[in-house]
This record gives structure tokens, sequence and C-alpha cells, in this order.
């Protein structure tokens, strides 16, 4: 008799830990969990995405923000998309590295029912949950006309774009071109600096001037690339003289800017892009419907699209950047006496 309510004890024991165990598993699947990747953060502005996500998603929605970084390497990516795969997450957001490399990744992900966003940059052909992006064309737009408005007739353009793989670089790159009016300006060269080396900038920079050409306009693919464009042009005191364009608003930018040497940089205000893909990701977790007004073809299918507008941020009207938080005054004039 005392073996056998020994033995029922035990039964009853394992039974209700069991029971427990699944509760508690329950309990942590009962959050919304949420994977990002991004591309690395070497560019400035990655840090403050990520901020403004984990802000939006963890500290005021209550979501459960796990973030990689694959630090510009494409296997690397695709092991973190798989690490999500497996950890079941609920909705997975990617800045990809090449909109190509990715693809089977990401159609493996959705087939687990996995939610996919795709974040600044376009996974071609993987029909992703939703696309959220600034207008890149019009970043190429705007590009064009500040040089149109800044420089005369008949001078010449140097492009120096970002890489190929990124899918935003070819959309920069249609704004830029179908706005800029080629009948009055002369393209010289076009570079594309491989996986974002703003290096690259100053060293195609630096061997057309050695051959003795002029340029009066460049284009710039990202800030980076514009701060060593314009050390390649300091290095013959042309830097302040040649209309330099960018993008992002980085910091140092910002200050070449009031400094005199960047003519312009496209301001993208990233905490509100951060924000909205926030809130999607959440609707997306809890199965609730996300609306746009809009779709993008991704090379097989059109997936629902958000587009935010860029700003052109020049000297005059630099004080947006202070006013938004993004740069503080201080830290911008910090070079002017």
């Amino acid at each position: 008799m005392w073996k056998r309510g020994v033995v029922v004890v035990v039964i009853i024991c394992m039974v209700g830990s069991s029971l427990i165990g699944c509760e508690s598993k329950k309990k942590e699947r009962s959050s919304i969990s949420i994977g990002v990747i991004f591309d690395s953060f070497i560019i400035e502005r990655w840090q403050r995405d990520k901020e403004a996500f984990e802000t939006k998603a963890k500290d005021e929605l209550g979501a459960d923000v796990f973030i990689e970084n694959a630090n510009g390497d494409v296997n690397e990516q695709k092991r973190l998309l798989e690490k999500f795969i497996d950890k079941q997450v609920d909705v997975i957001v990617i800045v990809p590295i090449n909109s190509d490399a990715v693809t089977d990744a990401v159609k493996r992900a959705r087939k687990q029912g996995i939610k996919v966003i795709s974040y600044d940059r376009l996974v071609k052909n993987a029909d992703v949950d939703l696309y959220i992006t600034f207008d890149n064309e019009k970043v190429g737009e705007l590009m064009a006309l500040t040089i149109m408005n800044q420089t005369k007739q008949g001078n010449s353009i140097f492009m120096m774009c970002g890489p190929r793989e990124d899918n935003n670089v070819s959309l920069v790159q249609d704004g830029f071109l179908g706005n800029i009016n080629t009948r009055e300006y002369k393209i010289v060269e076009r570079h594309y600096a491989t996986a974002w080396h703003a290096e690259d900038g100053y060293e195609w920079l630096s061997e057309y001037l050695a051959k003795g050409k002029q340029v009066e306009a460049i284009m710039c693919g990202n800030d980076g690339i514009a701060g060593q464009v314009i050390r390649a042009l300091s290095e013959r005191k042309l830097a302040g003289n040649v209309c330099v364009v960018g993008q992002d608003a980085d910091l140092d930018a910002c200050q070449r800017i009031v400094e005199g040497t960047q003519t312009m940089t496209v301001y993208k205000p990233v905490s509100k892009l951060a924000g909205l893909a926030a809130e999607y990701a959440i609707k997306f977790a809890k199965g609730e419907e996300v609306e746009t007004q809009s779709t993008f073809f991704d090379g097989t299918y059109d997936v629902p699209y958000k587009g935010l507008d860029p700003i052109a941020i020049t000297k005059t009207n630099i004080d947006l950047i202070i006013q938004d938080g993004f740069h503080s005054r201080e830290d911008i004039y910090m070079n002017i006496k």
C-alpha cells in the first residue's frame, strides 16, 4: 500500500510539472517577439533606426525585440534569418545587404507563418508582407534639383553612387537621372562604392582629378561617401567650390553644410520610419490587417508599400534638423567660431 501511494504521488507530481511546464511555455510565447536584422552599424543612421524601433516596439508597445547585426556580411545575414526562423519569432524586420541574396530565406520564413517587413531596402522576388522606406526616387530628385539650382548649365557632374546590390541605389539613380537636364549638364563619370565603402569615393575622385579634369558638382550615394569626396577636394583646395550632395543627414555632413563644404544632404526622419515599422510589426503579430495605399513591384510580386517623403537640407533650413531633435545646434555648429 505504501509503495502504491508513492507511485500515485509521483505520477501526480509528474503530471503537475508537465502542466506547469506547458503553462510556462504558453506564457513565454504569449508576448510578441520581433527579430530585427540590420546591415551594419558602420553607417550612422542605422543606430538611430535601431534605437527608435526599440523605443516604440519594446518600451511603448511591450514587445520582445531581438536586434542582430550582420556586419555587412551577406552570409551572416542569412544565418541570422535562419536563427529567427528556428526561434519562431512572430515578425522579422530586415535591412537587406543584398536585395537578391536573402530571397530564399525570406520565403522560408513566410512559409513558416512568420511575417516579414523589408525595412528601408527591398528584398526582391520574396513577396514580403510590407516594404517600408523613404521615397528613394524622390531622394535622387532632390539631389538633381539642388545641383541645378546651385550650378550653371553646361557644368560637369561626377556620380559616386552606393553599391549596385542595394536596390535603393538604382532607385535614387533613376530619380536623379530622371530629373537632371542632361542636355544642360554632363555626367562625366559614374561609379559604385563596394559595400558602401566610403573610401571608394575618395579613390575614384582623386584618380579623376589627378588627370587634370574638372568637376562642378558631385552626387554622392550617402553622406559617408560625401565626406570622402570632400577630403579629395580639400587636398586640392577645391572644397567649397564644388557642389556636393549626399543623404542621411549625418552629423558630420550637417557640420560640413554650415561650414560650406557640402551643399545639401537629404534628411530622412528615421524615428518616424522606425516607429511606423514597429507599429506595423505589432499589428502583424496580432493578426491585424495592415493597410497601405500603394504597392511596389519586387520583380515578381506587387508587395504592400509605404514610402515616406525625404527633405532636402541646406544651410538655409538646417534648423529643421535641430527642431526635430535629430542633432543639437551645439553639435552642428561646433566647428564654427
